[in-house]
C-alpha cells in the first residue's frame, strides 16, 4: 500500500480475513425491520464480513442509508462491515463512517477522488479502503492508478445503483484482467465481485479471481437464508484457482 497504516481493530480483522474466499450477504436485500433478526444467524453460521451498500442519490439513482443505519449495524454484530460507497465526494465522507463503525469503506474510481488522499484519510481513521470500478468504465488505468494504495478492489458485475440485476458475463475477464494488472504492478489486494452472485455465477467468478463475492437477494430472500449462504460459499470453496498468468 503506498500509505502508512496505524494499527486499528479494523485494520487487524481485515488481516485475519485475507484473501480467502468467503460470501459476504449484501444487508440492501434483508428486511431492514428485522434487521439483526436476518444478520444475526448468518454470523452465527460462519460468515464474517458482512456488505453494506451506501447510495446517495447522486452518484447512482437511487438512495439508501447513511452512518446512523451503519451505526446500528454495528450494535448488533462483530461481523466485519465492508461499506460500498456509491456516493459524491467520498473523502469528505470517510470518518463518518469510520465513526459509525464501518471496518472497510470502498470509493469508486470514477469520482476523480486523488487516491493518495483518500489513502491517508483511511489510514487516520483506521479502517480499510477499497476501490470499485462499474462495468462500463475501462478498467486499465483506474486499476492501474488506486491498486498501489487499496486493500480490495471491487469488480462491479452489474451497474451500481439497484438489488437484484443479473451477471453480466464479461466481469469475468474484468476480474481475470484486473488480477493480471495488480500482479504486474506487484501488489495483492482482495479482488470483490458484487451483483447477480448466485448459485448459476458463484464458482466461475471464484475461478476468474474473485475472493470476496458479494450476494445479496440470492441470501436474503432464499427460503433459508443461511442454507443459501452455505451452498453458495462451498460454490466458490470448491471452485479452481484461477492460472497465475504473468
Amino acid at each position: 500500500m503506498g500509505s502508512p497504516r496505524k494499527p486499528s481493530p479494523s485494520r487487524s480483522h481485515l488481516e485475519r480475513l485475507g484473501h480467502v474466499r468467503r460470501v459476504l450477504p449484501s444487508i440492501l436485500s434483508a428486511d431492514f425491520a428485522r434487521l439483526a433478526e436476518g444478520v444475526s444467524p448468518l454470523v452465527e453460521a460462519g460468515a464474517e464480513v458482512l456488505h453494506l451498500d451506501v447510495m446517495d442519490g447522486h452518484f447512482v439513482p437511487n438512495i439508501t442509508f447513511g452512518p446512523p443505519l451503519v451505526a446500528s449495524v454495528r450494535r448488533c454484530t462483530t461481523a466485519f462491515l465492508d461499506t460500498h460507497l456509491m456516493i459524491t465526494e467520498p473523502l469528505r465522507y470517510l470518518e463518518p463512517f469510520a465513526r459509525a463503525g464501518a471496518d472497510l469503506l470502498t470509493v469508486h474510481g470514477e469520482t476523480g477522488e486523488d487516491p493518495r488522499a483518500l489513502a491517508e484519510e483511511a489510514a487516520r481513521a483506521g479502517v480499510g479502503l477499497g476501490v470499485a470500478i462499474r462495468p462500463s468504465t475501462p478498467l486499465a488505468e483506474p486499476v492501474a492508478r488506486w491498486a498501489p494504495w487499496v486493500d480490495l478492489i471491487l469488480v462491479m458485475s452489474v451497474e451500481p445503483g439497484f438489488g437484484g440485476q443479473g451477471f453480466l458475463p464479461d466481469s469475468l475477464q474484468r476480474l481475470r484482467e484486473t488480477a493480471a494488472i495488480c500482479r504486474r504492478l506487484d501488489v495483492n489486494p482482495i479482488l470483490e465481485v458484487d451483483g447477480g452472485i448466485n448459485e448459476s455465477t458463484a464458482a466461475a467468478a471464484a475461478e476468474a479471481g474473485a475472493h470476496w463475492l458479494v450476494a445479496g437477494n440470492a441470501v436474503f430472500r432464499a427460503p433459508h437464508p443461511v442454507e443459501a449462504w452455505r451452498a453458495l460459499t462451498a460454490l466458490s470453496l470448491a471452485a479452481e484457482d484461477p492460472p497465475q498468468r504473468p
